[in-house]
């Protein structure tokens, strides 16, 4: 087991990617930004220069499965790049389940909007949002994680926060 203190986390979907970053030390997350996917093409350079920022121990994303736990193409999709990031930034990836962080997210949006702290231009960071549920699960529910090794899909690791 590693003990961390900076994650980042991903809600990934066909057309984009939220970003959030969560401190394991505070125990808090907070949206980074929003990557662009064309053509099944992850905007590498953009993360590149989030990880290099962030600086993060371990990556966590969501995992979009059924709401009987079944499998989609959602969930296919997440664990290809779970699998890609695990490769290619060297970093421990885990995987929470994600069901309903969308609709939390919109209705957290809401309750900001309601409350005069974010714009309706700002709906283009949804999908940040639900990436920092994904990133509060992860950090309130370590049980629930299961880790990707990059190499296999059979391993038995699972990362500590400090």
């Amino acid at each position: 087991m590693m003990n961390i203190t900076t994650v980042l986390g991903f809600d990934v979907g066909a057309r984009r990617i939220g970003i959030a970053v969560g401190n394991c030390i505070s125990m808090s997350a907070r949206e980074v930004g929003v990557l662009d996917v064309f053509d099944n093409q992850v905007d590498w350079a953009s993360l590149n220069r989030w990880v290099k920022e962030w600086m993060p121990q371990a990556l966590v994303v969501g995992d979009p499965q059924t709401l009987d736990g079944g499998d989609q193409a959602s969930r296919q999709r997440a664990r290809k790049f779970a699998i890609e990031i695990g490769k290619r930034y060297q970093l421990p990836v885990e995987q929470i389940d994600e069901r309903n962080s969308s609709i939390e997210a919109a209705q957290r949006f809401a309750e900001a909007r309601r409350a005069g702290t974010k714009k309706r231009h700002q709906a283009a960071n949804l999908d940040a949002l639900a990436a920092v549920i994904i990133v509060e699960r992860w950090l309130n529910e370590p049980g629930a994680r299961t880790s990707i090794d990059s190499l296999s899909l059979n391993s038995s690791s699972t990362v500590e926060p400090t």
